[in-house]
């Protein structure tokens, strides 16, 4: 079973994140979009068709998105399919979260690693 098969975002966080996005934006050049973030399409061997995104965006200082973690920073990490690799960590003892949600964006799944940061998987909808 294939695991990881990419980087479907990077997400942080800013005491100001519009702040720091338009700074992106201005000097580094970033497509900041109106929901705060930027999205990088990218193509490659499993991917020819470049449907794939990489996302970009800063969270506020206070949410609770990323907890259980007390970092400043989630990845997202594309997966081929979501459960079996839940399955998978369970089964070698990680901490797998127990919430996962489906929509119309794909299917998401936590896990922390063994410094406390909590890791984001994404298996994207078919196509992407």
């Amino acid at each position: 079973m294939k695991r990881v098969t990419g980087i479907g975002g990077v997400f942080f966080k800013s005491p100001d994140p519009k702040r720091l996005a338009e700074w992106y934006k201005v000097h580094l050049g970033l497509n900041v979009e109106a929901w705060g973030g930027a999205a990088f399409q990218w193509s490659g061997p499993d991917n020819p068709s470049g449907a794939g995104t990489t996302i970009w965006s800063p969270f506020k200082q206070d949410t609770d998105h990323f907890a259980p973690s007390q970092s400043s920073f989630m990845i997202n990490y594309r997966v081929d399919d979501l459960h079996a690799l839940l399955a998978a960590l369970r089964a070698e003892g990680c901490q797998v979260l127990d919430k996962v949600d489906d929509s119309e964006y794909g299917k998401f799944g936590w896990v922390m690693d063994p410094d406390g940061n909590k890791l984001e998987l994404w298996q994207p909808p078919e196509g992407q």
